[in-house]
C-alpha cells in the first residue's frame, strides 16, 4: 500500500514538474515588451518607461547596503538567509512558518496555483479586465477560462464570478486590481469564500496592496480558509528586478503548488527583502510619494477633460477615445512608453505612475498626441518575431506585435 502510494506521489510530482517545465512564467515585463515599439534593449536614451508597473525608486538604502555587503558571498548557497526572511515576515503577520513559501517573485506561485487547482474539468474564473498571467497558465492546464466584467465601481463582481461556473477550480481576485488599481471589498472576498463551489480556492493577488487602503486577506489564511494569498517585493519595495515574493496559505494548499517547482532563492533578493521589512517607515513613505504624484496627475487629467479610472495603486487606466494601440505607438514616437490595452476595453491604456519628472514628460507627450489627428503616428501590426515570449499562444487578445511607420 505504501509502495503504491509512493509511486503515485512520485509520478504525480514528475507530471507536475513536466507541466511546469513546459510553461514559461509570463510576467509583467514580457507583457510590456509585447506592446513596446522596440524590445527593451533597444529603448532610446532618456526613454520614459511607465509601461510595466515598476517602482522607479528601486530598493531602499538599507536593502542596497546589505546586497553590497553580500556580493563576496555570491559563490555560496545560503538557505539560512531565506529562513530569516520567513521568520521575519511570519513574525510580523502572526503566521506559522509552514503557512509561507518564498519564491522568485509572485509570478511563479500564481502560475503554479493555476496549474494545481484548474483542469479540463475545473475552470478558472477571472475579472475582465484583470492581470492576464493566470489565463496564460490555464492554457497549460486545459482549463476553461470564464471572464466576468468588473462591477460598475470597477471592483470584482464576486457574486457574478461565484455564479459563473459551479465547476470552477480557481477564482482569481487581484486586489487591488491590475490594471484599474481599484479595490474589492473585504465583504466581497468573504462572500466569495462562503459561497464558492466545494473544492475550489480563491487566489488573492495582493501585489499592489501596499499602495492602497484595501484590507489584506492574510488573516483569512490564518483562519484556515480556502485561499492562497500572493505578495511580492516587486512593487512598493522596488525590487522587481531582484525577484522575491510569497505564497501564503494552509500547508496542504501550499503542498499542492510546491510540487510544480521550488528553487534556491538568490541570496541578494532574500537579504534585501528582509532588510526592507525592517524599515517600518518605508511603506507609508513610499505610499505617500506615489499617492501625491498620482493625484497630481489625476488633477491634470481632469483639468484637461481626459477620462480616467480613479486608482489606489501605481497604475491607472485612461480612455483615449480612439484605438489605444495607436496612442501607444504615437507616445512611443515621443520616447514615452505607456502600458498596454486589454481587449475588453480597446480604447483604454494603462499608465504606470513614475517619478514627477516622468509624469511631467507623460503629460506633455499625452497632450500633443491627443490633440493631433487620430491617424497621426505609427500603427500597430502583428509581429511574429517576438518569439521570446515563450509560447506560440498568448492569452486571448494578447497579440505579439511591433510598431511600424
Amino acid at each position: 500500500m505504501n509502495t503504491n502510494l509512493s509511486r503515485r506521489t512520485f509520478f504525480g510530482m514528475a507530471a507536475a514538474a513536466t507541466a511546469a517545465a513546459a510553461m514559461p512564467i509570463l510576467t509583467e515585463p514580457q507583457l510590456a515588451r509585447a506592446q513596446r515599439a522596440r524590445i527593451a534593449r533597444d529603448l532610446p536614451p532618456g526613454a520614459v518607461r511607465i509601461d510595466a508597473n515598476e517602482n522607479p525608486l528601486g530598493p531602499c538604502s538599507g536593502a542596497c547596503a546589505v546586497m553590497s555587503s553580500l556580493l563576496p558571498e555570491g559563490g555560496r548557497y545560503d538557505d539560512q538567509l531565506t529562513q530569516k526572511l520567513v521568520d521575519a515576515f511570519t513574525a510580523m503577520e502572526g503566521l506559522k512558518p509552514d503557512y509561507l513559501r518564498v519564491y522568485a517573485g509572485s509570478s511563479e506561485p500564481l502560475h503554479y496555483t493555476t496549474l494545481a487547482f484548474t483542469s479540463k474539468e475545473r475552470s478558472l474564473v477571472v475579472a475582465d479586465p484583470s492581470y492576464e498571467a493566470p489565463l496564460y497558465a490555464a492554457k497549460f492546464s486545459g482549463a476553461n477560462i470564464v471572464k466576468v466584467p468588473l462591477a460598475k465601481d470597477y471592483s470584482h463582481d464576486v457574486r457574478a464570478m461565484i455564479a459563473a461556473d459551479p465547476n470552477a477550480g480557481v477564482f482569481y481576485i487581484c486586489n487591488p486590481n491590475n490594471p484599474t488599481g481599484t479595490i474589492t471589498s473585504r465583504e466581497d472576498i468573504e462572500y466569495a469564500l462562503a459561497n464558492k463551489p466545494k473544492g475550489s480556492i480563491l487566489l488573492v493577488d495582493e501585489a499592489y496592496i501596499h499602495f492602497s487602503d484595501a484590507t489584506p486577506s492574510i488573516d483569512l489564511v490564518k483562519a484556515d480558509k480556502d485561499l492562497i494569498v500572493l505578495r511580492t517585493f516587486s512593487k512598493i519595495y522596488g525590487m522587481a528586478g531582484l525577484r522575491c515574493g510569497f505564497a501564503i496559505g494552509r500547508p496542504d494548499l501550499l503542498a499542492k503548488i510546491q510540487v510544480y517547482g521550488m528553487n534556491m532563492m538568490p541570496i541578494l533578493a532574500v537579504a534585501a527583502a528582509t532588510s526592507s521589512l525592517q524599515v517600518p517607515e518605508l511603506v507609508p513613505e513610499r505610499r505617500k510619494i506615489n499617492t501625491d504624484i498620482r493625484n497630481d496627475t489625476f488633477a491634470w487629467l481632469a483639468a484637461n477633460h481626459y477620462k480616467f479610472i480613479p486608482s489606489q495603486t501605481n497604475c491607472f487606466m485612461v480612455d483615449t477615445g480612439r484605438p489605444g494601440k495607436e496612442v501607444i505607438a504615437a507616445m512611443a514616437e515621443k520616447n514615452v512608453y505607456i502600458g498596454r490595452v486589454w481587449p475588453v476595453w480597446p480604447t483604454y491604456v494603462r499608465i504606470t505612475v513614475g517619478t514627477r519628472s516622468e509624469m511631467d514628460k507623460f503629460q506633455q507627450a499625452w497632450k500633443e498626441v491627443m490633440t493631433a489627428p487620430a491617424s497621426a503616428g505609427r500603427r500597430w501590426k502583428p509581429d511574429p518575431t517576438l518569439a521570446d515570449l515563450g509560447s506560440r499562444d498568448l492569452p486571448p487578445g494578447m497579440a505579439r506585435g511591433r510598431f511600424s511607420a
